[in-house]
């Protein structure tokens, strides 16, 4: 994908087309429209690391303007991305249509070269900046409770992408199984990309096989149940916006499937967003309660950050040491609560000036938010 990418790139820039901008749009794009459809505009949009990104607006035949943000990505992987984002951003909308950009359709560029395909949805215009928390968390809230499973499973219908990584989520009733198999298919993925790691692999089997039930199966004792709730799944303040027309907050770029509640916002833990700020975490739990046994609540967060850390690493190969050394250090803290190693077995814990550090780019407590609809993390 990655030598895909700047070809399609290429392709995508228009030369002289009879509507404004720079952007070219595919014969496909407009056949999902009615006939008589013309392009009044189309220029790249937004910042993305592994798709190309655009803004259209068209005439439709009633003479009406509509404006659509058009996300494409080249080959195989490229189809997973753009129909998991499709289905995830449909699903979103279904519970909470005004919470999300109304998706239109995802297909396949008539082009050849290189094969491509395109995701297309309802433009709104946003303004950069933090969420207001109380916005924010009480419309997520509101997802997580009126959302149901399709399948009263755990899982999603379709692969979906956080960033470029495909999350395993085929359907699965049981919470601690989901949980122990969606991550241990991103340690793997992260052991492939950026080097195997004996000691995260001794560390990771310990905390899969030993903490990770103690934690979740708790969920559920006493007759309890963890219902299974629809999550973004990938949701920083990237990913979200506030509409210059109704002042409410959208969400975008989502990576969905159905989860236990908390999971979502344990995304808010990963120090190196500015979502960070406890005020969002302390909002949210206002809005919906924290699971029984609620004096577990940090360690479950904790928990359920170690997926975000490492799927980080997987998704920025050059600059996720760091991150994955968090996960490493999360994973070690909740072995030694729950599962301790025997004296002098364990492998070695890693020194807080023993830590890689964060690219200041990747850091966006010390860079400014990104442009609206960026799926750059």
């Amino acid at each position: 994908m990655s030598s895909e990418l700047p070809l399609l790139l290429e392709r995508s820039k228009a030369v002289s087309p009879p509507y404004v901008g720079d952007f070219r749009v595919d014969s496909s794009v407009l056949g999902q429209f009615p006939s008589g459809t013309k392009v009044i505009s189309a220029h790249h949009f937004g910042q993305s690391a592994w798709t190309v990104t655009a803004r259209l607006v068209l005439s439709l035949p009633d003479g009406t303007k509509a404006r659509y943000f058009i996300k494409s990505a080249p080959g195989s992987h490229g189809r997973t991305m753009m129909e998991g984002e499709f289905n995830a951003m449909s699903e979103l909308y279904k519970w909470a249509p005004d919470f999300v950009p109304k998706p239109h359709v995802w297909g396949k560029y008539d082009a050849k070269e290189p094969e491509a395909y395109f995701f297309l949805a309802e433009y709104i215009e946003m303004h950069e900046g933090m969420p207001d928390p109380d916005n924010l968390c009480s419309r997520l809230a509101r997802l997580h409770r009126e959302s149901v499973s399709p399948t009263g499973q755990f899982g999603f219908q379709v692969s979906t992408c956080q960033g470029r990584v495909p999350q395993l989520v085929e359907w699965e009733s049981n919470w601690t199984a989901f949980f122990i198999k969606l991550l241990q298919n991103v340690i793997s993925q992260d052991f492939e990309v950026n080097g195997y790691w004996e000691d995260m692999d001794t560390v990771g089997k310990r905390f899969m096989e030993q903490v990770t039930p103690r934690l979740l199966d708790a969920l559920v004792e006493g007759g309890r149940v963890v219902k299974p709730s629809l999550i973004h799944g990938d949701l920083w303040e990237g990913n979200c916006g506030t509409s210059l027309d109704n002042g409410n907050i959208y969400v975008f770029d989502a990576a969905c499937f159905y989860s236990h509640h908390e999971m979502d916002v344990a995304d808010w833990r990963c120090n190196y967003n500015k979502i960070s700020d406890p005020i969002y975490t302390d909002t949210y739990n206002l809005y919906n309660k924290r699971s029984e046994p609620r004096k577990e609540w940090e360690d479950r967060n904790r928990l359920y950050s170690v997926y975000y850390n490492v799927i980080y690493s997987v998704n920025h190969t050059t600059s996720g040491t760091a991150v994955r050394q968090q996960a490493y250090s999360d994973m070690y803290y909740l072995i030694d609560k729950y599962a301790p190693f025997e004296a002098d077995q364990g492998p070695p814990r890693i020194e807080k000036d023993q830590m890689a550090v964060l690219p200041s780019e990747k850091n966006h407590n010390l860079g400014a938010v990104s442009d609206g609809h960026s799926d750059s993390e």
